[in-house]
């Protein structure tokens, strides 16, 4: 897909700069000032429907913008943990490479994945050491090795 002269590079820039101004403190105090400003003027505009109907409004159309910034910027985070994540396992003697990008397995998938690690955890604690072993296959042969089977 094209990038339309920058305009993703553009986005990305823009919903983090956002993200990060309204996750500080003083953005929450502004949308409190905001909040008791319009609670304060309900008995001027008589509690009236146009007067609910603005904050409503308001903190609807902040609220699904804000869904879209946020989410750009935590697809970015997440993307940049798992490459961290890949980096770690792809480097570490002993790792089991099955578990690099296993974020893009089927939900069935990692099922079968976490019965395997469960399995590791049940011949670890009968073993009562819990770094016996990298991998599955290599705990049920070590588990094999000494109990003599």
């Amino acid at each position: 897909m094209a990038d339309n002269g920058g305009f993703t590079e553009k986005f990305e820039r823009f919903s983090q700069r956002v993200t990060h101004a309204v996750g500080r403190p003083w953005a929450f105090f502004i949308a409190l000032l905001v909040i008791l400003i319009w609670a304060v003027t309900g008995p001027l505009f008589g509690f009236g429907d146009t007067w609910q109907l603005v904050i409503n409004t308001g903190t609807t159309i902040v609220t699904f913008l804000m869904v879209f910034l946020i989410q750009q910027t935590q697809n970015k985070d997440g993307k940049a943990m798992e490459l961290k994540l890949n980096e770690l396992v792809a480097a570490t003697k002993g790792a089991s490479n099955r578990l690099i990008d296993v974020e893009a397995l089927s939900e069935d998938d990692l099922d079968v994945l976490h019965g395997y690690y469960r399995q590791l955890v049940e011949l670890s604690q009968r073993e009562r050491d819990l770094t016996e072993s990298h991998s599955l296959e290599e705990a049920e042969r070590l588990h094999g090795e000494k109990s003599g089977g």
